[in-house]
């Protein structure tokens, strides 16, 4: 067993271990476990990047097995540069939100905790699948977990926004299905590397970038087939709205990177121009959106939106700074975002209100916190020295490059951003303190300060020192463009 299955069946492994022995009247051996498996799984991902080739774009910690012989499938796995980071990523989120759930889950703490274990091995399993059917598995795997986890540990709307997320993520990945059948029938293997070499005609690839399309918008979310995303967030238990905003919106940014641009390139250069389009929209219409919510909550939950339309629009505009960048920013959003949402779930938990409106002058009672909660906020607003600031900045240089004015009207989400996220800053944590719950506050404890410290640790890593994150990327990323740039030769009709 190599270092990517280790990854991803030890958290599976522990979560089907606390699903099966765990009870409520031990839940401190229940979240010593959990944790135990995710610090576990964490470890296991660092040497993938200490022993990563930065020189090379093919797969690497390869595996494959024979899974289904009747029909080619093997259970293959392999990272590269597009999907490394991911890896690590997910394993140190899942971490965090043992954390953040210690003393605040207190009923179904076996089943909660082996949730989100589950989920964390399901999704490097996405990011490993080399193919096509183990992939579309893990995928479509990833929604069970994440359903109940809102559907129980939500708010009260929680079965509303359960089956909203379900249903929309679901209709749209069946038509991934049907375009994963019919490459299959056309190449003969499930590999998605054989089928990045299959020569299709223009009128196929178009299919089947639009099927890809119907499954990864939903996910990522693009407008207009965003609205699940705020319910979803808002009712979602804290873990839930980190893990869904820091991970799961990837999976449909990733599935783009190794589905849609190398599989049907001609299509995806012929129908540039929609999802440039499409992730202006999200940049502009949801960053004003953004400006007038009430809620913390929906207030991230748009601005998420907004930043992750930035990733489809570095995608499609065919440089290296643009593709590069949207990964990048892909990763710094996992971090960025997960922490905004740890820092509402903080005051969450002590004033059991998401409205902007009950809180004011938070950093007169809680000031470490405050501290925290402002770096993350300047992160989010795309600050210099934060890892907010360097995709975006990557993506806005691209599409300057691409198209000047596509560039600039990109640049304005800086505005935007700023300007919804200090509005919440000011309202929340500066002035007088506006109410006897924030006169009652207490600062952090130990627990709360750790889950805060790493990710400011990594936001700032991130931000001042991007390099280890770009080295690994540039090859495959120039290779993915090439084999872009290159039309394939038509097959008939």
């Amino acid at each position: 067993m190599g270092l990517l299955s280790v990854a991803i069946w030890l958290p599976i492994a522990f979560g089907v271990l606390l699903l099966a022995t765990g009870r409520d009247q031990n839940a401190g051996v229940v979240r010593g476990t959990a944790l135990a498996g995710a610090v576990a799984s964490f470890l296991v991902t660092l040497p993938l990047i200490t022993r990563f080739d930065t020189s090379s774009a093919a797969l690497q910690f390869v595996e494959k097995l024979r899974w289904i012989d009747r029909f080619n499938v093997y259970y293959h796995l392999g990272v590269d540069g597009l999907s490394l980071w991911f890896v690590p990523l997910t394993a140190f989120i899942t971490v965090i939100v043992v954390i953040a759930g210690w003393e605040v889950i207190t009923e179904r703490v076996a089943q909660y905790m082996g949730a989100f274990l589950i989920l964390s091995g399901l999704m490097v399993g996405v990011f490993s699948a080399a193919d096509g059917l183990l992939f579309y598995v893990f995928f479509e795997a990833t929604l069970i977990p994440m359903y109940i986890i809102i559907g129980v540990w939500g708010g009260p709307n929680r079965v509303y926004a359960a089956f909203k997320f379900f249903l929309y993520t679901l209709a749209g990945s069946l038509l991934m299905l049907v375009a994963l059948v019919f490459l299959y029938f056309k190449s003969g293997s499930f590999e998605i590397a054989a089928w990045h070499k299959l020569p299709l005609p223009l009128s196929a690839q178009s299919l089947l970038f639009f099927a890809f399309l119907a499954a990864f918008a939903v996910k990522v979310p693009m407008w207009p087939v965003h609205t699940w995303l705020p319910d979803a967030h808002v009712e979602a238990p804290t873990g839930g709205s980190v893990v869904l905003a820091a991970i799961m919106l990837k999976l449909g940014a990733y599935g783009f990177l190794r589905f849609s641009l190398p599989i049907a390139p001609d299509a995806a250069r012929e129908f540039d121009w929609l999802i440039i389009t499409l992730s202006l929209v999200a940049v502009l219409y949801i960053g004003l959106v953004a400006l007038v919510q009430q809620d913390m909550k929906k207030l991230v939950a748009y601005s998420s939106i907004a930043h992750m339309g930035f990733v489809t629009l570095g995608f499609f505009i065919f440089n290296e700074l643009g593709v590069s960048g949207a990964i990048v920013q892909m990763i710094s959003h996992g971090f960025v975002s997960g922490a905004m949402f740890l820092c509402i779930g903080v005051l969450y938990d002590r004033v059991h209100s998401r409205e902007i409106a009950s809180y004011g002058g938070v950093a007169n009672t809680m000031p470490k916190f405050a501290a925290f909660a402002v770096l993350f906020a300047m992160a989010n607003c795309g600050l210099p020295g934060t890892a907010g600031f360097v995709g975006e900045w990557m993506v806005i240089l691209g599409a300057v490059q691409y198209n000047f004015w596509i560039g600039l009207l990109a640049a304005t989400t800086l505005i935007f951003g700023a300007g919804y996220t200090l509005w919440m800053v000011k309202r929340v944590y500066f002035g007088e303190v506006a109410n006897d719950d924030v006169k009652a506050l207490k600062d952090i404890n130990a627990r709360e300060f750790t889950m805060l410290a790493l990710l400011a640790v990594a936001v700032l890593w991130m931000g001042l020192y991007p390099k280890p994150f770009t080295d690994v990327m540039n090859v495959s990323v120039a290779e993915l463009l090439k084999h872009v740039a290159l039309s394939k030769v038509a097959a008939p009709n």
